[in-house]
């Protein structure tokens, strides 16, 4: 009997290492090749900046000093003027310090003949200096051997310049050309490999875009029968998982607020029995905004939304970064909130969000109230009052099992402290911490 032998399946990540393996080694030597490129012809460049272009530069310098020392020279001879000894004296300085810098770079033939012409010309020129005639041009014949010997300086550099050139383009020639052949034969591999993985699964592929659009349309509960194996099937059962996930945050969604988008009074609810259920203490904060009334009544509805959408962020940003993840927000309605944390972080969150709110509502106020520290508006009875600026009072419950039945009894609890708070002037806080005698 012919033993079968089992056939192994590969991971969706197997098969996408064996489709990119080839490309990415293919390109990895491309680009190391086009870097050591680069490389060379950014070397090449320096070297051209730093030493040919340099001497050709210099050359002209040379050239144009040389004939200034003939024409001061001879004006010196002829007028007897020592400003023109001068002159000569500090462009012949000049050319020898040009020609210092040449020797520091190039120290050829062409260079040395420079030198050796320049000295027989100054040998000549201080002979013509100390005899004192009045030659037109002095030690002309050699002034234009010196000239002559600069110009095939010159020359020569030009002629080493271009080879140079022509080098650097040849080199970059052939680095784009076995760059581009490295990285199109990488890419051709990997596309023929990719496509017959592609090819393997896609029968799962549309059996999870089935699902996927059931989901979308409100079957929660859809399985897309995609068989565990790979990670499409592991995918599969996650969409079920969110699923039922999501028909949860949908029941939750049609109780949060449509300003601040918190959860609602349901969730609320539904979190305060988890909490007195699991006997942790926990500390319940009703947040109330001051004065608000009178802020929407003088400002406006619209410019009072946006205070309470805003203070909703700053309430939810703050829990998050002084409690963590396990803390809860929520919108009871109103300018009313509420956040749950853990019995310690009670004190801690107050003050952080208390500090936060004082500092971002002066923002939302005018220049002209903020001096005044009030505004001007009508109370629920109709009396004309001034209202100071808005501040927030935060109502502390601690609650631990056998305190509370319910949520309901925390709500009433949270509700007096709120009466207290309200006696008292500017953002404040206030905690509960009755514990039950036996």
């Amino acid at each position: 009997m012919e033993q079968k032998i089992p056939r192994t399946r590969f991971t969706l990540v197997q098969k996408l290492i064996v489709s990119y393996a080839a490309m990415l080694f293919l390109t990895t030597i491309a680009l190391v090749y086009a870097v050591m490129g680069i490389y060379s012809l950014n070397r090449t460049a320096k070297e051209i900046a730093r030493n040919d272009l340099f001497i050709i530069s210099s050359a002209n310098k040379l050239r144009e000093s040389m004939l200034a020392q003939e024409r001061y020279a001879a004006k010196y001879l002829f007028l007897k003027s020592p400003e023109f000894r001068e002159l000569f004296s500090q462009r012949q300085a000049e050319f020898r310090t040009i020609l210092g810098e040449i020797g520091k770079r190039d120290n050829n033939g062409s260079f040395r003949a420079v030198v050796a012409s320049y000295e027989t010309y100054r040998k000549e020129i201080d002979r013509a200096f100390d005899a004192g005639g009045k030659e037109s041009f002095p030690a002309k014949k050699e002034a234009d051997r010196v000239v002559k010997t600069i110009e095939d300086l010159s020359s020569s550099r030009h002629q080493v310049l271009k080879e140079k050139l022509d080098d650097a383009d040849r080199r970059e020639t052939e680095t784009v050309q076995f760059t581009l052949i490295l990285a199109f034969s990488g890419f051709i591999l990997a596309l023929s490999i990719a496509a017959f993985t592609i090819h393997t699964i896609s029968t799962s592929i549309r059996k999870l875009k089935k699902g996927m659009h059931r989901i979308a349309e409100g079957d929660f509960e859809y399985d897309p029968g995609i068989p565990i194996g790979d990670e499409i099937g592991a995918l599969a059962v996650d969409f079920s998982r969110m699923g039922k996930k999501l028909k949860e945050l949908e029941q939750i969604s049609l109780d949060a607020s449509p300003l601040t988008r918190l959860p609602g009074n349901i969730a609320i609810e539904r979190v305060l029995n988890k909490r007195l259920q699991s006997g942790d203490p926990f500390a319940v904060c009703y947040a109330d905004l001051d004065n608000f009334k009178a802020f929407n009544d003088h400002y406006g509805y619209i410019k009072a939304s946006e205070v309470i959408k805003l203070t909703g962020e700053l309430i939810d940003d703050t829990v998050r970064q002084v409690a963590g993840g396990d803390a809860f927000v929520g919108h009871v309605g109103g300018d009313d909130f509420v956040m749950v944390v853990s019995a310690d972080l009670g004190a801690p969150l107050c003050e952080a969000v208390i500090t936060r709110f004082d500092s971002f509502i002066r923002d939302h106020y005018s220049a002209e109230d903020l001096a005044k520290g009030a505004i001007e508006g009508v109370d629920r009875y109709g009396v004309s009052r001034t209202f100071p600026i808005m501040s927030i009072s935060i109502a502390v419950v601690i609650g631990r099992m056998g305190e509370f039945a319910s949520a309901v009894e925390i709500a009433q609890s949270a509700a007096d402290i709120k009466d207290l708070l309200k006696k008292a002037p500017g953002s404040t806080y206030l905690i509960n911490r009755r514990k039950t005698k036996r």
